[in-house]
């Protein structure tokens, strides 16, 4: 299989409040809007995927879905988003795989995952 391009889709259970933290807390890029202008959808950039956020859900967040956000600098972020009214459901700290590691939730409750890749760590160095 060949993967041309990916995209996480999420429905939430209100669409303005995670246009919002998407957009506005997170500060995710946004690579096109669709739909009708008084309830878009959005598209946003992930890296190199896509985040998708269209239509509704009736409940919470799956809990076997999470996203993984790799950041420069975990710290930063940590007080931005502190700053920012967002609840650390679990503040930084290294783990034992090496990464470090900080979780909060969207509106929704999925699990969002922000990771810093220390410069020692073997992800960093180039394997070939």
């Amino acid at each position: 299989m060949e993967v041309l391009s990916s995209r996480i889709l999420v429905r939430p259970a209100d669409p303005e409040r995670s246009r919002r933290f998407y957009r506005d807390v997170l500060g995710l890029a946004i690579y096109r809007e669709f739909g009708p202008p008084d309830d878009p959808g959005l598209v946003f950039f992930l890296g190199q995927g896509f985040l998708e956020l269209s239509g509704r859900s009736g409940g919470a967040a799956a809990e076997t879905s999470a996203l993984w956000l790799q950041v420069r600098d975990l710290s930063a972020e940590h007080e931005r988003l502190r700053a920012a009214g967002v609840e650390v459901v679990r503040p930084p700290r290294h783990e034992p795989w090496g990464l470090i590691e900080m979780w909060i939730e969207d509106p929704d409750g999925l699990p969002i995952v922000l990771v810093e890749i220390p410069g020692d760590h073997p992800l960093r160095r180039d394997q070939r």
